[in-house]
């Protein structure tokens, strides 16, 4: 009877909670870490819930020969809180996604055609490689380097799936060479000479 009466009061308690079914962002708001802020229900249409991008190639005239297509909270209103967001990936032969990190989310890769060679480096510097086929997944957990490349003589497809609507992104050549950080800097941290520096800033944009 004890045990009756001690369940109770949480019991009654439960009825009263609101469950929020979805909490569409509304972009024009700040984002914070935990998302951005809900749109007012009477403003959420069936379109915040609708992505149509991941069906249209993605241009792979560039120098890394790839595209990435992302289907973030930021192009995906309607994904905002729930833990999921999805990318599209076109790798023209030879193409190339460089080595990168997502800080805040695990990536699960699906090859749709093509061949894919991937592979991430864990904080122990082990390195886990796999060469990919249409239909392979491979998983990339979070905040790990990682890198696709494809590995046939045709262009490859793969539909990418992370656990968060603000995955993040880190590409390790941009981070390095792509902004005004001092070339010396870099030498020395990098153990690269002062000349390639140079080259790979001129290359990528980066002064300094």
């Amino acid at each position: 009877m004890l045990h009756i009466l001690f369940f109770l009061p949480l019991i009654l308690t439960s009825t009263h909670v609101i469950a929020q079914d979805f909490c569409v962002a509304n972009l024009e708001g700040v984002q914070t870490p935990s998302g951005f802020a809900c749109k007012m229900e009477s403003e959420v249409a069936p379109d915040d819930f609708v992505f149509s991008g991941l069906g249209i190639e993605g241009n792979t005239s560039n120098i890394v020969e790839a595209a990435v297509t992302t289907a973030f909270v930021e192009q995906y209103p309607g994904v905002n809180g729930l833990g999921i967001s999805a990318a599209r990936l076109d790798l023209a032969p030879g193409g190339v996604v460089p080595m990168h990190t997502h800080p805040a989310a695990t990536e699960l890769l699906y090859v749709v055609h093509g061949r894919i060679t991937a592979g991430f480096i864990s904080s122990s510097n082990a390195v886990y490689l796999k060469r990919l086929r249409r239909g392979d997944i491979m998983v990339f957990p979070r905040g790990l380097l990682h890198f696709q490349i494809n590995a046939g003589k045709r262009p490859a497809l793969a539909i990418a799936s992370f656990n968060s609507p603000i995955p993040g992104l880190q590409i390790l050549e941009s981070a390095l060479f792509a902004n005004d950080l001092p070339s010396a800097l870099v030498e020395k941290t990098t153990f690269l000479d002062y000349a390639q520096v140079k080259k790979l800033k001129a290359l990528l944009g980066g002064t300094g």
